[in-house]
């Protein structure tokens, strides 16, 4: 299992959004200098972000992108869901009649990884930004 950048960087900037705009829109250049990830990239997770009604959009020259909820009411597992991060520990579908990597049945192991990928995906639903930004170590 990996998480991609696409989910890592997500939850980066939001996070990051998070923290800094208590006052003011944030820009996403601001967004993208702190956190060392590409100005276009941050464009299209935003694009995603947006859409999915985690951001809204805020015009004109102090404009920018802001939580469109509270801090403690996004969760990571809607910001993965948002930019199509999928966790997944198993080679078939989970809810499948067929089998893992295509055989009729499934694999020995199947019910190890199954379980694993439920505690991950609760995990994240369990996690907000809130809990994000009042860290007080961040490692």
């Amino acid at each position: 299992m990996k998480l991609s950048s696409k989910g890592r960087y997500a939850v980066m900037a939001l996070t990051d959004l998070a923290k800094f705009n208590a006052k003011a829109p944030v820009a996403l250049r601001d967004i993208s200098l702190r956190q060392g990830i590409s100005l276009v990239y941050l464009e299209q997770l935003f694009l995603k972000l947006k859409k999915n009604k985690i951001v809204k959009s805020i015009r004109g020259k102090k404009g920018g992108y802001v939580l469109n909820k509270n801090v403690s009411e996004v969760k990571i597992s809607d910001i993965l869901l948002a930019v199509d991060e999928k966790i997944k520990t198993i080679g078939c579908e989970k809810y499948s009649k067929k089998g893992c990597n295509g055989r009729s049945s499934k694999c020995i192991t199947h019910d190890l990884w199954d379980e694993l990928g439920d505690y991950i995906n609760d995990f994240f639903k369990n996690k907000n930004l809130g809990d994000l930004i009042n860290r007080t170590k961040f490692n």
